[in-house]
């Protein structure tokens, strides 16, 4: 079972079937899934791909955690990830996607913070990696704002790719500048 968290303004739990209409609502947004390549268009398939990936196991520690503001905690406002890449690993891929009604607020950088102390105190996990779309600004801000770093550009699959990664080392060094 995941852990739940709760940040300033956050409820961050484990992403449930309970999730699963608010979730779909979000990827059949156009901006919100304008960087990531899927299945959105394919109702059949998006809904099987989302069903298995809320009801599979990917591991001790890994999943889906879906997000909430405290003020109104019935409001899905996105999801955040910990799970083995591209859903098969050996690596270990962070990321996040929210609704357009949360951008710009802080969120995503408010629910990754305990998500990364959880992958690296909790899952034990020794590094963490995303791949983020070149034109995702925002999301490489996060990326770089949690404590990844840039190491190069690639693709994913046949998409370009900028590739971040960040170690239990960083994240060592990140505390102790911020203590």
């Amino acid at each position: 079972m995941l852990p739940s968290f709760e940040t300033e303004r956050l409820w961050v739990r484990p992403r449930t079937m309970a999730d699963f209409d608010a979730c779909l609502a979000m990827d059949r947004d156009p901006a919100v899934t304008r960087f990531i390549p899927g299945l959105w268009n394919d109702p059949v398939k998006h809904e099987a791909f989302l069903r298995e990936r809320i009801e599979t196991s990917l591991g001790d520690g890994l999943g889906y955690w879906s997000i909430f503001p405290k003020e109104q905690p019935d409001q899905f406002l996105g999801w955040i990830l910990l799970i083995p890449y591209d859903g098969v690993g050996p690596e270990v891929e962070i990321g996040w996607r929210l609704n357009q009604s949360a951008w710009g607020n802080g969120f995503a950088l408010e629910a990754a913070r305990p998500i990364v102390e959880h992958a690296f105190h909790t899952a034990g996990l020794e590094r963490i990696v995303a791949d983020i779309d070149p034109g995702n600004l925002s999301s490489q801000r996060v990326a770089e704002r949690i404590g990844m770093k840039h190491i190069g550009d690639s693709k994913h699959g046949d998409d370009p790719c900028k590739c971040y990664v960040m170690t239990k080392a960083d994240l060592g060094e990140m505390v102790s500048r911020n203590s």
